[in-house]
């Protein structure tokens, strides 16, 4: 099989007549979810749960096997052994890559160089830190059954050789601003995963990018717009639209696939929002009665930041005194807000659980 040659950005010969509707969909739908994020006082700590999931889901898609609450007893200090680990340490790792992103992006564009930091920070300490991170790839690989030839493989990415020119026109693609911006994000997306530019984490950097440019191009107020959850349930056709781009040429039907996944995920992004949002202003209020306690706002944003935590890590990370932090708690596990999921034994502090949040998270009743 011939390496993948890319096409040159922009497109020329769109069927903009079929994609019209899609881009109309796809644009107002996730204008409704901007406005929502824009209603939120501190979106990085009410939303941090849709940030984990992002982070969960994006790496399933690659294959690891751990859930949004194994992640947080993880990191809580109930600890997983073995594979488990090394998937939940992958997961970190991702969303480590996007908080930081959000930062660095707050002044700065997108670049080849940023993109580097972005994978060095995926691949430290887990699988794939012997496949040079931070490093565009100098080496011929392909896409295929285990221990496939290249004349065998599914895909084959361009020639290493050429790989900085296409990396280039790629970077230049980010700066400029085509017909539409989804538009413009589905090429770039599919691009950078058709370059496959790295001996290894291509699909979670193109995933992290989507949300990415997306708030560069100011078309949302906070870069916390993730796909994976609908790339996740649609695996097979997404990795089929990306393969007929290389086989086919076929732009149009990737396009019109990540336009409706924009659509959808949007629509399924703002319910989840609305009931992060509802259950926030519900415990500040109950905790409010429970409590009558000035640390209310400060107790609420510590679990909702971190639904399954150490109390010895609440204590830290609030700033209230500990008697009257470890009160609190017991207020609200006494209320059943909170639940025991280790108990404190000598200095092994206790782990509680925040369930009606981690609930919305997963989609599914885990707690």
């Amino acid at each position: 099989m011939k390496p993948y040659a890319p096409h040159s950005l922009p497109l020329e010969g769109l069927d903009y007549k079929r994609l019209f509707a899609l881009v109309g969909e796809a644009n107002a739908e996730l204008a409704r979810y901007d406005g929502l994020l824009q209603g939120i006082v501190n979106p990085s700590v009410m939303l941090s749960p849709l940030t984990n999931e992002e982070a969960v889901l994006s790496s399933k898609i690659e294959g690891t096997q751990a859930t949004v609450d194994e992640v947080l007893e993880q990191e809580a200090g109930i600890l997983k052994e073995g594979e488990k680990a090394k998937d939940i340490q992958e997961i970190i790792n991702y969303r480590e890559a996007l908080r930081s992103a959000n930062h660095y992006l707050e002044d700065r564009p997108i670049t080849l160089s940023f993109v580097c930091q972005l994978h060095r920070t995926l691949l430290n300490s887990v699988r794939g830190q012997d496949k040079t991170p931070g490093e565009f790839r100098k080496d011929q690989n392909w896409i295929g059954f285990h221990g496939c030839t290249i004349e065998e493989a599914s895909f084959v990415p361009p020639n290493p050789l050429r790989l900085i020119d296409h990396l280039n026109a790629w970077e230049n693609y980010l700066a400029v601003n085509d017909i539409d911006l989804l538009l413009q994000t589905a090429v770039i997306h599919a691009q950078f995963e058709l370059l496959h530019p790295f001996k290894d984490g291509n699909g979670r950097i193109g995933r992290i990018l989507i949300p990415l440019f997306l708030y560069q191009k100011k078309k949302l107020s906070q870069p916390m717009f993730y796909l994976s959850s609908y790339l996740e349930a649609h695996r097979d056709e997404y990795y089929l639209r990306l393969q007929n781009i290389s086989r086919e040429g076929d732009w149009n039907a990737w396009i019109a696939f990540f336009l409706r996944a924009i659509t959808e995920q949007a629509k399924n992004n703002n319910a989840k929002v609305k009931a992060i949002m509802e259950l926030y202003d519900r415990m500040k209020q109950r905790i409010h009665e429970i409590t009558h306690s000035q640390y209310t706002v400060h107790l609420l944003d510590a679990i909702f930041d971190r639904p399954i935590f150490e109390t010895t890590d609440f204590v830290r990370r609030t700033g209230i005194q500990k008697p009257t932090a470890m009160g609190l708690l017991r207020q609200l596990k006494a209320a059943g807000i909170l639940r025991e999921l280790r108990a404190g034994s000598g200095r092994r502090a206790a782990v509680l659980g925040f369930p009606e949040l981690l609930n919305i998270a997963e989609g599914r009743k885990i707690l």
